[in-house]
């Protein structure tokens, strides 16, 4: 496809920023392309400050060779979504501000960097002892399913389960921000490597072999500082 025919990036955006919004306060480039991790299906993530603008909306574009996902904001409602991934630690707006390369500036962007970068440093909310119990709940449940079931179709479902809950219980409790999609593993290395790698050797084997005894003991792990599986005593909404 034409998008595909990609030039360079930071040209491509402020020539999309000069078309499309040439009187916004200031933009960033942000995204793979600016960590250096471009691929042939990569996009532009730009974000957009624009104080005349009402609200902040999300578009998407096929332009200058590129496909294009821009996110527009006024010079306040960047700070409810700031406010939001801090709450769900999932850092996605604070992250493309601070790594963002700047395409225009009329003054705002180093403040609003800041910002972003003294929540990025701070981490996300530390899970309280009764989060943290109820989340152990879950993933013993999981992993009693996992550990019962004989249906390889359910089985995978149920695997899926327990890598997302694991993974996000091994990151909330050591304070680190969580991710979806790429993003999961990408938080899991940023934390720590040869756990990632365990990780990801646990459930590489199951997928291809059914063997799930390396997931099993790599939950029983993940669960033993917090004194295991979970289930008898849990209780929620009483």
């Amino acid at each position: 496809m034409d998008y595909l025919k990609k030039g360079n990036a930071i040209d491509a955006a402020q020539l999309f920023i000069t078309k499309h919004f040439p009187n916004c306060d200031g933009a960033l480039l942000a995204g793979s392309v600016v960590r250096g991790e471009a691929t042939d299906t990569s996009d532009l993530d730009i974000v957009v400050f624009d104080n005349n603008r009402m609200t902040s909306y999300r578009e998407s574009f096929i332009a200058f060779g590129w496909a294009i996902e821009v996110f527009v904001h006024n010079l306040t409602s960047y700070k409810q979504y700031f406010d939001e991934d801090y709450k769900r630690a999932i850092p996605s707006m604070p992250r493309m501000v601070s790594e963002g390369i700047i395409l225009k500036d009329n003054g705002i962007i180093d403040a609003i960097k800041e910002e972003a970068n003294q929540l990025l440093e701070i981490g996300p909310e530390e899970w309280s002892q009764q989060t943290i119990k109820t989340k152990q709940y879950f993933i013993t449940d999981a992993l009693d399913d996992f550990i019962g079931c004989s249906n390889k179709a359910e089985e995978l479902f149920i695997a899926n389960a327990l890598a997302e809950l694991v993974s996000e219980f091994v990151l909330r409790t050591n304070r680190q921000w969580i991710g979806q999609s790429k993003w999961v593993v990408r938080a899991l290395l940023q934390y720590d490597e040869t756990f990632t790698q365990q990780f990801i050797n646990a459930f590489d084997i199951f997928y291809k072999t059914g063997a799930k005894e390396q997931i099993i003991n790599l939950v029983d792990k993940v669960l033993e500082p917090y004194g295991g599986k979970f289930f008898n005593g849990f209780s929620i909404g009483k």
